[in-house]
């Protein structure tokens, strides 16, 4: 099938500018002013802009956690990304077997015939059995080419320092980027302990016993690993002023570190924690505080950041309460486990279908970010480090056909009714947005179109990874 897209405004990570698109069955075949293909099927762009769909690295579907599990699996979440304009996620595979290579296929099986975007995995390393790292390159057979350490939830996650270099260093050998939760699990497990034996269960003792200052350590530490490895570090969902600061130190000492940040930690703060509906904003790590949200809003637009990513884990407020989700009753068990116990809320928020509008409106609208640094960062960056560009987050000829068609006119009142995710609340219920995506194309295929769901549960691809870039 050939499609062809007219007069548009095309942005890249580098370049604006009008030109249309031909695409050749799942492919862009060529990208130039006033082509012509007879016989194809015409999308009208005209006043629209074309973005490449986005790639959000950092997603968890389908997750086990506190007794329940996250609400949205493989076809639900992967619909809602749609919706904002994301074509692309990678997945966590939990390292609940010995063997890598029966991690990555139990999860698979958990995937099914869900998949409604393409997507990958990353693999958590949390226990180092005898064969753990001779395993590790086996992982990019599996086209699996990032791994997972954390510094925190101690006893069941957490590696300690010397295993995580050991990790590092193999998988530095062999292209395989070792990414990190960094907070400090020692200082977390003292500070709970003294809040519950006090009587300090309200919500905000979750970002109270998770201090920003064990968190710009960790991230210290684990660039110091790097170093020592002489291996990439990639961070995830970084939430405080002084990891930024770190980072940044850490790449001027020419170490190859990178960061993500998360939506959450750009617009919410403890005061959030604090509300009657608190549990709702109770994810790991925490959200800080406003000068914590300036400094990663600094950290995005001066390149110290790489990339946006959503940490995407979203679990019911009230799982006692069923909510329709494509004409049937659905509840799950949430954040009400918690409801006398912060230690036993669900941690996780919803927000793959959010990135991209919340952050147009409010990044690029508000003037702190160019277009083309909102492409970088939700798309081509995480593209190119994680070894899928320029396959995705790219329009070239040769790439993979994910295009979103942005309305950049459209003025909407945001929650839940636009963000599809199968939970019962949105962290932006009520936010005005301008900028939204109309048309929704994934390899060619019109998934989404004015609000009208076209995909299928099944069309989503695995896909199998090399070794990205340090950015």
């Amino acid at each position: 099938m050939r499609t062809l897209i007219k007069n548009g405004t095309l942005i890249t990570a580098a370049e604006t500018f009008r030109a249309d698109i031909l695409i050749e069955g799942e492919k862009i075949a060529a990208i130039g002013a006033s082509l012509n293909a007879p016989g194809a099927r015409v999308l009208e762009a005209e006043g629209k802009l074309v973005l490449p769909g986005g790639v959000d690295v950092h997603t968890h579907f389908d997750l086990p956690m506190f007794g329940t599990v996250s609400s949205d699996d493989h076809y639900t979440g992967h619909k809602a990304a749609a919706f904002g304009g994301t074509t692309t996620v990678i997945d966590f595979v939990s390292q609940d077997y010995p063997a890598l290579r029966q991690c990555v296929d139990a999860w698979h099986e958990r995937v099914g015939g869900k998949a409604a975007v393409d997507y990958s995995f990353h693999m958590n390393i949390t226990h180092l059995y005898p064969d753990t790292l001779a395993e590790l390159p086996v992982l990019l057979d599996e086209g699996i080419s990032s791994i997972k350490v954390f510094t925190a939830y101690n006893n069941r996650l957490r590696l300690p320092d010397n295993d995580i270099l050991r990790a590092m260093r193999v998988a530095g050998k062999h292209g395989i980027l070792t990414m990190m939760h960094a907070e400090n699990g020692d200082v977390i497990e003292l500070l709970v302990a003294e809040a519950l034996a006090q009587g300090r269960t309200e919500p905000i003792w979750h970002a109270r016993t998770r201090p920003a200052w064990s968190a710009v350590e960790a991230v210290l530490r684990g660039a110091a690993l790097a170093g020592m490895a002489d291996a990439p570090l990639y961070v995830v969902h970084m939430n405080a002023a002084g990891e930024v600061d770190m980072l940044a130190y850490a790449r001027a000492q020419g170490l190859p570190v990178m960061g993500e940040t998360c939506p959450q930690y750009l617009f919410f703060s403890e005061e959030d924690l604090q509300r009657p509906d608190g549990a709702k904003w109770i994810c790991s790590p925490p959200v800080r505080t406003p000068a914590d949200q300036e400094r990663l809003w600094q950290g995005l637009a001066d390149g110290t950041l790489q990339a946006l990513a959503t940490d995407h884990c979203p679990f019911f407020y009230n799982g006692a309460q069923p909510i329709e989700y494509e004409g049937k009753p659905v509840a799950i068990p949430g954040k009400e486990l918690g409801r006398d116990d912060f230690t036993r809320i669900p941690n996780g928020l919803p927000g793959v279908g959010d990135r991209l509008p919340v952050l147009w409106t409010y990044g690029v609208g508000a003037g702190r970010l160019t277009p083309n640094q909102f492409v970088a960062l939700t798309a081509t960056q995480p593209a190119r480090i994680f070894g899928l560009y320029p396959q995705k987050g790219a329009l070239l000829p040769g790439a993979d056909a994910d295009i979103v068609l942005w309305n950049p006119a459209q003025r909407l009142t945001y929650g839940v009714r636009y963000a599809h995710h199968r939970t019962d609340y949105n962290l932006y219920e009520g936010w005005k947005l301008q900028g939204f995506p109309e048309t929704v194309l994934l390899r060619g295929q019109v998934i989404v179109h004015q609000g009208e769901w076209r995909g299928r549960p099944g069309m989503g691809r695995f896909l199998k990874r090399s070794s990205g870039e340090v950015i």
